[in-house]
């Protein structure tokens, strides 16, 4: 695999801002990824560590309550996945493009971190639409954070509670797609095995951040981490129109 070192050292970036953060991989590794090869295979690439990572981080005493109540945004990330998943593999400047605009979306959010906080009716309401245009999303570029993140954002869950929900929601959004992946014939040996080596870094940088996360200013380093993200999305999306 010719890009190997690149891939480790992607992952092992990733799996740090996961650490320190509590979200980033997929987001990172997918975004720096698609620079050197196609969208389908960096999103294929991404499927084990993210899966690793998100069940380490949404195990934890809320899982219950939270799976009661957010299981209808989760169940419609499925179906929203597989209706999406033919932009993603088909390639092409519409793949970058889309991939390029989902991640200065998500960093515009986050750089602004409007405050939102939803009722009760309306997270009920928004449950569904929530999970289905996240599924199209993750399926169309292979980056599962809009507009799910903010969604969680504005449910008023504690800290701790909210870190969990968004491992949940990232892990169902990880199954989903590879279900997609799998089907469109996107899931090969060649990233199957690559996905197993970059396994190591992810949780390697994971387990570093984590260590990190009391010692470094969490509120710049997640500046900083949008900004790259800015960054990467508009050269992402200038690629696709030029």
């Amino acid at each position: 695999m010719d890009n190997l070192p690149l891939i480790l050292l992607v992952f092992l970036l990733a799996g740090l801002a996961k650490g320190i953060i509590g979200l980033g991989l997929p987001t990172i590794s997918i975004g720096l990824l698609a620079l050197v090869m196609p969208p389908a295979e960096a999103a294929s690439l991404l499927l084990l560590p993210s899966l690793a990572t998100n069940v380490m981080q949404c195990a934890g005493p809320a899982l219950r309550p939270l799976l009661l109540r957010l299981w209808p945004m989760l169940a419609a990330l499925v179906p929203g996945c597989f209706a999406g998943i033919g932009l993603l593999t088909a390639g092409g400047p519409a793949a970058l493009g889309l991939l390029g605009a989902a991640l200065v979306a998500y960093a515009a959010w986050g750089l602004v971190s409007p405050p939102l906080l939803l009722p009760k009716r309306a997270e009920r309401l928004s449950a569904l639409p929530v999970g289905l245009l996240g599924g199209v999303i993750t399926g169309a570029t292979g980056v599962f954070v809009m507009p799910v993140v903010p969604w969680l954002g504005a449910l008023g869950l504690a800290r701790d509670a909210l870190v969990q929900a968004l491992g949940l929601a990232f892990l169902a959004a990880t199954v989903a797609l590879g279900l997609a992946l799998a089907w469109a014939g996107a899931v090969t040996p060649a990233t199957s095995l690559g996905s197993l080596l970059a396994l190591p870094p992810a949780l390697l940088g994971m387990a570093i951040g984590t260590r990190l996360r009391g010692r470094i200013a969490a509120a710049l380093f997640r500046r900083l981490f949008f900004l790259a993200l800015l960054g990467i999305g508009a050269q992402l999306a200038w690629r696709a129109v030029s």
